[in-house]
């Protein structure tokens, strides 16, 4: 039997804590910041204003591409569900059957999870990290648990 940790339901998306909210201030941060270097940052004397104007639309599209980036960052995700785990991180998505799954864990000094697949590959889940603490190896144990449990052959004991 699946047993959740501290949550209502054992297929509750797992997400970091620590490291979206670090991501998620940042990118507020870096918007505020380059909104306003671009609006009353310094300019030469004698310059010619539409290269000020360029200047200051790039320092903004920096910041605004900056706080996308780390909003990203912070959208981190893993979805399980009773046919699979759909993993987002921060470039890719992938979406998993339960079979393709062989084990779950830190390897090494990884900040995050790894998923070891029946086709002898890796796949980091970065929405368990390991900045988490507690927390995080609470959170690999859940997802241990469904992995376990839909290993097991249909038919069996609690399904």
């Amino acid at each position: 039997m699946i047993r959740p940790t501290s949550r209502r339901s054992a297929y509750d998306p797992f997400r970091p804590v620590i490291g979206a909210w670090v991501a998620r201030a940042c990118a507020v941060a870096a918007i505020i910041v380059f909104g306003l270097v671009a609006i009353y940052g310094p300019t030469p004397l004698g310059s010619d204003p539409s290269l000020q104007l360029v200047n200051r639309v790039a320092v903004a599209v920096i910041g605004i591409g900056m706080a996308a980036f780390l909003w990203r960052y912070g959208m981190i995700r893993a979805l399980p569900t009773k046919e699979g785990l759909r993993v987002v991180n921060l470039v890719r998505s992938h979406d998993l059957s339960w079979a393709q799954i062989v084990r779950v864990g830190f390897s090494g000094g990884a900040p995050w999870a790894v998923l070891e697949l029946t086709d002898t590959e890796e796949l980091a889940v970065m929405a368990i990290q390991r900045a988490d603490g507690e927390r995080a190896t609470k959170e690999a144990g859940r997802l241990a648990a469904l992995i376990e449990h839909h290993s097991r052959p249909a038919g069996g004991v609690n399904d």
